[in-house]
């Protein structure tokens, strides 16, 4: 297996890269307001919703042309509440300024939404469906909305509404029929009353109450059940420079149902390479586009400790 990142524009390196050359993409581009990554070039610090999502929309159009016609786009993403016309983000109250708080929070204006036509301030904006249903609206098909639950979310000093504990992971697809694993996902079925034999379906399975009638001869012992669609993976924290990274028991799934033993992988917001490790883990090949240097010397690092595999380039 071999690995690559390419650093620069997702979109122009987007470009460089053949049609339908890639089988699978995994990613989680920046959170629409929520870090600055000091450059010019970034997605997430845009003036309204409406031109992060078109930005998105545009740059996932690069990765559905190099995606096969039977490719798959496993996109995570996060909300955001609106914060009216408050000014620059600044540390919360009580936590230490660090050597990272210029990163984190200088520069970082909050979207003045105060104006907007529909969000008011203390909103939770909806970015999540807003992309989902941009990007079905520019052609791609909607598969799946796949909860990432987080046992262990981030604590918040919030006393009017639940705390988050959860994001969204959108399975879409470049065409109506695509490769999906659906064996290499399954899981231990849960036999009812006890967890020593498999779950047995059957005919008044399905009566009692379902309204439902099964097919002659249902009756059936399942030992693997098909992955459902609330995925309980606690967060868990990088020992590098990159804030926002998804677990890698997150990624795997994705990485094993959406493309074949020996295809490849893209992420183009590549971060701390999490798509890639898991990639080339699990025997296929990596392709990550990161536009920040400092960041794609991290992914490079991590890569070659944890996938130990060959560079593309060495």
């Amino acid at each position: 297996m071999t690995w690559e990142i390419r650093v620069g524009n997702c979109l122009e390196k987007l470009n460089e890269l053949p049609e339908n050359s890639i089988h699978c993409c995994v990613t989680s581009p920046p959170y629409f307001a929520l870090r600055n990554y000091q450059n010019d070039e970034q997605i997430g610090q845009e003036e309204t919703p409406e031109e992060f999502v078109e930005n998105l929309v545009e740059v996932f159009r690069g990765v559905k042309r190099v995606l096969r016609d039977d490719g798959t786009l496993w996109l995570n993403i996060g909300d955001t509440y609106s914060r009216g016309n408050r000014g620059k983000v600044v540390p919360p109250a009580g936590v230490a300024a660090t050597k990272n708080d210029d990163i984190k929070y200088g520069d970082l204006e909050t979207p003045k939404l105060n104006s907007h036509l529909t969000i008011k301030q203390k909103d939770l904006i909806g970015i999540p469906w807003r992309v989902a249903f941009a990007l079905q609206a520019d052609g791609w098909y909607l598969r799946s909305e796949i909860i990432w639950h987080k046992p262990n979310p981030m604590p918040e000093s919030v006393k009017d509404r639940p705390t988050r504990a959860h994001e969204q992971i959108f399975l879409l697809t470049k065409n109506e029929k695509y490769y999906y694993d659906a064996e290499s996902i399954k899981t231990e079925s849960k036999p009812s009353g006890t967890r020593q034999t498999p779950h047995k379906r059957t005919t008044q399975d399905w009566e009692d109450g379902s309204g439902l009638q099964a097919h002659a001869g249902f009756d059936k012992e399942y030992t693997k059940a098909n992955k459902r669609d609330v995925w309980s993976v606690p967060v868990k924290s990088y020992p590098g420079a990159h804030f926002a990274t998804y677990p890698t028991e997150l990624i795997e799934p994705c990485v094993l149902a959406g493309c074949p033993v020996d295809g490849t992988v893209i992420d183009p917001f590549s971060g701390a390479a999490t798509t890639g490790v898991v990639a080339c883990q699990k025997n296929r090949n990596y392709i990550g586009i990161e536009l920040n240097p400092e960041y794609a010397k991290l992914s490079e690092d991590r890569l070659s400790k944890e996938a130990a595999l060959e560079n593309f380039f060495a």
